[in-house]
């Protein structure tokens, strides 16, 4: 039987990260953000008492696009769905398994979030960031490794949240799961970013000696062509083989504008340095178009819903569509991560192909990309976007003791370079050994006393009612 454990505290503190280089996605351009820390503890049953921690942007623009929302309002929206499920969280006074605690409270959550307008892939952001603290909490207090503790299915995952599948198919998929020693990374390129010459795609000083590569799309297809056009003679010239994906983060209004994308991807001779390498087309519509839009036809190539993924049937719901894969992001939920995994193994194993992939929010060095990339080599994620060395300064302003502290625990996942501390890519993959220590996926906690408290803004329905 998995552990039982009760919450004793949650702590929510942020830090401001600035940006190395602006980082445009979809309709937004990023300079800088906060970066939400989450510190817990919890008792175990039987067991005592013992803290863990969790990290993540509070990106503006991903998780709610809605035009009448300015960047600030976005982020506001994040801040509250971290304090609504601290409440949330805290209220349950008994012992009970880390993802039977997730699954009684992400209900309440969503309609929680609902009164406040926060719509749910915002919403599920605190549940997530908490939850990843409280295993990382019940790991160190049981001395075990995520790897290890993950097989064993230490947090008690089943298949309460996904009627699709059975309990025994999560359990079946996670007892089968190895880590991956190496995990490549696959380089973003931005909609700013320099395609051609010094500092460009091809750049082996820009791309980190990379193998694979995120494109960007800014969801015109004449524009987009043209751009990935460029990109492609760039990668052509590259010493070595590489795939590439594209991501238009919802910028493409409807199916007729993608298929004009699609259709020069499949003729245009200009593009077969892009069209034959390329592995996915990822969540090219809005959320609420791609729920309604059957891929039809353009199924012949393959595609992913990433910013529609914001419910665990996200992903039967898309299949259903056309789409074969979906993305896991530790900011969108570990365990919807795992149960995801377990779908596409489980239809694949039928005959069907389907895949999850890894997608990176600007994950920053330390907690941050230390989870996510555990996470993805459990679940089998062979290469994922990283962001975190490419957009911001090694760690960023962050203490250089913390940064040292995560390099002597870490000495295989960074290095020192220029005096500043930075992610270690050895032949354009991470290494995820030392990542085997007991917690989840970390030696080192942050400097909390480098932070400050989450700010709290003022909940909308409350803001309603004065007025």
């Amino acid at each position: 039987m998995p552990p039982r454990l009760a919450i004793k505290d949650i702590s929510l503190f942020e830090r401001q990260v600035a940006f190395a280089r602006p980082f445009r996605f979809g309709a937004v351009v990023i300079n800088e953000t906060p970066q939400a820390f989450v510190r817990v503890e919890i008792e175990v049953e039987g067991k005592g008492r013992a803290k863990g921690a969790s990290a993540e942007f509070l990106v503006a623009k991903w998780f709610d696009k809605r035009p009448h929302l300015s960047p600030e309002e976005t982020v506001a929206e994040l801040r509250r769905s971290l304090l609504i499920a601290r409440e949330l969280y805290l209220a349950r006074s008994g012992f009970e398994t880390a993802f039977g605690l997730h699954a009684v409270c992400i209900g309440a959550q969503i309609e929680a979030c609902a009164t406040e307008d926060i719509p749910p892939l915002a919403a599920a952001y605190g549940p997530v960031e908490i939850d990843k603290a409280i295993l990382d909490a019940l790991l160190r207090c049981t001395v075990t490794n995520f790897f290890d503790g993950m097989a064993a299915n230490i947090a008690g995952i089943d298949a309460r949240l996904s009627r699709d599948l059975g309990d025994g198919d999560v359990t079946q998929f996670l007892a089968g799961r190895k880590r991956l020693e190496r995990v490549a990374i696959r380089h973003t390129v931005g909609m700013d970013d320099k395609v051609e010459g010094e500092g460009g795609v091809a750049d082996i000083k820009e791309n980190a000696d990379a193998r694979y590569f995120k494109l960007k799309l800014n969801g015109d297809p004449v524009h987009d062509a043209d751009r990935l056009i460029r990109i492609g003679r760039e990668l052509a010239a590259l010493p070595h083989d590489y795939r590439v994906t594209l991501d238009a983060n919802e910028q493409y209004a409807d199916l007729a504008a993608l298929s004009a994308l699609v259709e020069r991807l499949d003729h245009d001779a200009a593009l077969r340095p892009i069209a034959s390498k390329l592995l996915y087309i990822e969540q090219p519509m809005p959320r609420d178009v791609t729920k309604a839009s059957p891929l039809g036809a353009l199924a012949r190539r393959d595609f992913i819903v990433d910013e529609a993924d914001d419910s665990y049937d996200a992903f039967p719901i898309a299949r259903a569509l056309g789409y074969r894969g979906i993305s896991s992001k530790s900011c969108k939920g570990i365990y919807k991560s795992v149960i995801n995994a377990t779908r596409a193994a489980k239809w694949s194993a039928a005959g069907e192909k389907c895949f999850i992939t890894g997608e990176d929010l600007t994950c920053q060095a330390g907690l941050a990309v230390q989870q996510d990339l555990a996470l993805g080599a459990l679940i089998g994620v062979t290469h994922a976007e990283r962001n975190g060395h490419h957009y911001v300064d090694g760690f960023g302003d962050t203490p250089a003791a913390e940064g040292e502290a995560f390099l002597a625990g870490h000495p295989d996942l960074y290095t020192r370079d220029n005096g500043k501390v930075r992610l270690a890519i050895h032949d354009g993959d991470l290494l995820t050994e030392s990542l085997t220590t007991p917690g989840f996926a970390t030696s080192v906690h942050p400097d909390w006393s480098a932070m400050s408290p989450l700010a709290e803004p003022i909940a909308k329905n409350s803001l309603e009612k004065a007025v």
